[in-house]
């Protein structure tokens, strides 16, 4: 199929490029900067310049295309609301494709959204499948909770170099998942019929707390973690505080994300559905457990072949 994949250059959106060239599709991706994104381009995907919150753009990356996958969302450091481009610039991507006669609609969302109305990330993705839900798209709707990416810089990198690892909220059990895997769903439903006018939960393996995560990272490196839990007083205080300033208010709106990664409350969902539904072995997916050995078996073996081209006062000012 001719598919164009929205959001193509963040941690999710080139892995779904990535298995949609290896599904033989032809992908175009359209970014906002062609330069950060040669490295699509290297692998074979076509790319165009395009921004949700420019409505001509969306039109000229949508021609002759067929489906839509839709990775995009805001960063915690654009400028203004997650509300511009989570749903402002989706609309206008929905009206584009409308124009363009694209039916096919594949949208990364969030498992409950619409329990956390009250949460500005989760309102949004909940609106959006309301939207998707009262349209005539051929939509697929994954909801995902969390990605394995986001552990390394949060966990895996500071007990290596015996730093402070931060934590927030209650312990929440939270069943991350690579994004790898997610991609393998997102790409396949475009070729299942099953899937069309549905949502389906799409988490990882198992839930873990980020008690557990560190325990893990701990096993892996043999080293202790120190762990600070942030009160969540504290949180609202610095949700409070950014919320004032419109340069910081899309800050303000993933702090309120806390609510939910921090609340206590199970973030996990049975896959078997899901699964069956997509065609997919559950035993190719990821565990956590798999994907942190993996990346300090990597790590700790590069800094091993460093440690050896270094002479001793260089070994001395290692952090590890």
């Amino acid at each position: 199929m001719q598919v164009l994949v929205v959001g193509g250059t963040g941690t999710l959106g080139r892995q779904i490029a990535r298995r949609a060239l290896d599904a033989g599709h032809h992908v175009r991706c359209m970014v906002r900067s062609p330069r950060k994104a040669a490295f699509l381009q290297e692998w074979g995907c076509e790319l165009t310049r395009g921004d949700l919150l420019e409505p001509d753009s969306l039109d000229y990356a949508l021609e002759g295309q067929e489906a839509v996958i839709d990775a995009a969302t805001a960063r915690a450091t654009d400028p203004g609301s997650a509300y511009d481009i989570d749903w402002t610039g989706k609309q206008n991507l929905f009206a584009a494709c409308q124009r363009a006669g694209v039916r096919r609609f594949i949208f990364v969302s969030l498992l409950d959204a619409a329990r956390h109305r009250d949460v500005p990330l989760m309102d949004i993705k909940a609106c959006t499948e309301e939207w998707l839900e009262a349209s005539d798209f051929d939509y697929t709707i994954l909801r995902g909770v969390a990605f394995m990416q986001g552990l390394i810089s949060q966990f895996a990198i500071p007990v290596l170099e015996g730093q402070t690892v931060w934590v927030s909220g209650s312990p929440t059990p939270i069943a991350y998942m690579n994004t790898q895997d997610m991609a393998r769903f997102a790409v396949a439903a475009l070729e299942r019929p099953q899937t069309v006018r549905r949502a389906f939960p799409v988490v990882g393996p198992r839930a873990w707390t980020t008690g557990e995560i560190t325990q893990l990272c701990e096993r892996y490196t043999g080293k202790d973690a120190r762990v600070f839990r942030v009160p969540p007083a504290l949180l609202q205080l610095m949700r409070s505080v950014t919320g004032f300033f419109e340069a910081s208010l899309n800050v303000a709106e993933r702090l309120a994300f806390d609510a939910v990664t921090g609340g206590g409350v199970r973030l996990d969902a049975p896959m078997e559905e899901s699964y069956g539904a997509f065609g997919l072995d559950p035993g190719e997916t990821t565990s956590l457990e798999d994907y942190l050995k993996e990346y300090y078996d990597t790590i700790l073996r590069r800094l091993r072949e460093m440690e050896a081209d270094l002479d001793k006062d260089a070994k001395k000012k290692l952090p590890f």
